[in-house]
C-alpha cells in the first residue's frame, strides 16, 4: 500500500507534463509521418496515400543530396571549431591564470569576459542574422570589406561566392555558439577538484599538460554533450540561413539546408506530404546521429 501511494503521488505529477508532451511533440510526430505517406497539397480536402513514394523520389532528387552533402560538412566543421575554440577559452577563464595564492585561477577579467562570451546567445537568431547582412555585405560599407578596402583589397561576395557562402554562415553558427560551450565547459571545469591540478602543477606540469592529461579527460562526458548538441544544430540551421542566404539555396546550391528546402516545398511549392517526407528523413538523420555519437564514445564513468 505505500508503495502504491508513493507511484500514484508521482505518477500524479507526471501526467500534466507527459500529457502536454504527447499533444505538443509526439502528436505531430505521428502527424508527419502519416503525411508522408500521402501526397496531400496542404489546403486539399482529400489525402491520397501513395506508400513510400515519397520516400523513393528522395533518391533522386539533387536538391536534397545536395543539401545533405552541406549538412555533412557542417557536421564536420561545426562541433569540431566550436568544442576547440570554447575548450581553449574556457581553460583560460578558468586556469589560465595558473597557481597564485590559494590555488589554481583564471585570466584576470575572467568574469567580464564570461559575459562578453555568452552575449550573443542572448540575442535572436534573426537579429544575429540581420548584424552579419551588414558584416558581409558585398561591397565597401560591408563591415570585413570596408576594412579590406583600407589595405587596396577587392571586396569579397562572403554569401554571393559558392566557394565561401556556407563557411560563411557555418562561421556565424560558430561565434554565435561558442558562449553557450564556454559556458557549459567551464561549468565542467569548476566541478574538477582543484587539488588535481594544483600536484601536478607542484610536479612542473604545464599548462598545456594540465589540459591533456587532467581538463579534457575528466571533462569527455561534458564534451559528449556538447557534441551532440551541436550535431543537431547542423542538421538545424534554418533561422540563419533564411536570413543570410535566402530559401533559393543560392549561390548554385552552395547553401542548400534540408529545413529550408522543406519549408519550401511545403509551403511555396505546395508538396506537404513531399516535404514531410524529407522532414521523416531529417528526423531519422538526426537521431542516427545522436545514438551512434552516444554508442562511439561510451565509456566508463570516471569517479572524482
Amino acid at each position: 500500500m505505500e508503495r502504491l501511494r508513493k507511484y500514484g503521488f508521482v505518477a500524479g505529477f507526471l501526467a500534466v507534463p507527459l500529457a502536454l508532451y504527447s499533444v505538443f511533440v509526439i502528436s505531430p510526430y505521428v502527424q508527419a509521418f502519416q503525411l508522408s505517406l500521402t501526397s496531400w497539397n496542404g489546403y486539399s480536402s482529400i489525402v491520397r496515400y501513395v506508400g513510400l513514394d515519397n520516400f523513393g523520389r528522395l533518391f533522386d532528387d539533387e536538391v536534397f543530396w545536395q543539401a545533405l552533402r552541406n549538412h555533412g560538412i557542417m557536421l564536420l566543421v561545426l562541433p569540431i571549431a566550436t568544442i576547440v575554440i570554447a575548450l581553449f577559452l574556457s581553460f583560460l577563464l578558468n586556469l589560465g591564470g595558473g597557481t597564485r595564492g590559494a590555488g589554481m585561477r583564471g585570466v584576470w577579467g575572467s568574469k567580464f569576459y564570461r559575459v562578453v562570451f555568452f552575449f550573443p546567445q542572448v540575442l535572436a537568431v534573426a537579429v544575429v542574422g540581420v548584424l552579419f547582412q551588414a558584416v558581409y555585405r558585398p561591397d565597401a560599407d560591408g563591415v570585413i570589406n570596408g576594412v579590406l578596402a583600407r589595405f587596396g583589397a577587392e571586396p569579397v561576395g562572403w554569401l554571393t561566392e559558392p566557394d565561401l557562402a556556407l563557411w560563411s554562415i557555418i562561421a556565424v553558427m560558430i561565434w554565435q555558439g561558442v558562449g553557450f560551450y564556454v559556458v557549459l565547459f567551464s561549468a565542467g571545469m569548476a566541478a574538477i577538484p582543484k587539488d588535481y591540478f594544483e600536484a601536478a602543477a607542484l610536479d612542473g606540469a604545464g599548462r598545456v599538460r594540465l589540459f591533456f592529461s587532467i581538463t579534457l579527460p575528466l571533462l569527455r562526458d561534458t564534451i559528449q554533450v556538447g557534441w551532440i548538441y551541436l550535431g543537431i544544430a547542423a542538421f538545424d540551421g534554418f533561422a540563419l540561413v533564411q536570413v543570410l542566404a535566402g530559401d533559393k539555396g543560392e549561390p548554385d546550391g552552395a547553401t542548400t539546408i534540408l529545413p529550408v528546402t522543406i519549408y519550401k516545398t511545403a509551403f511555396a511549392y505546395n508538396k506537404v506530404g513531399y516535404a514531410s517526407a524529407m522532414g521523416v528523413a531529417l528526423f531519422f538523420l538526426t537521431v542516427t546521429f545522436a545514438v551512434l555519437t552516444l554508442r562511439t564514445t561510451r565509456r566508463e564513468r570516471v569517479e572524482l
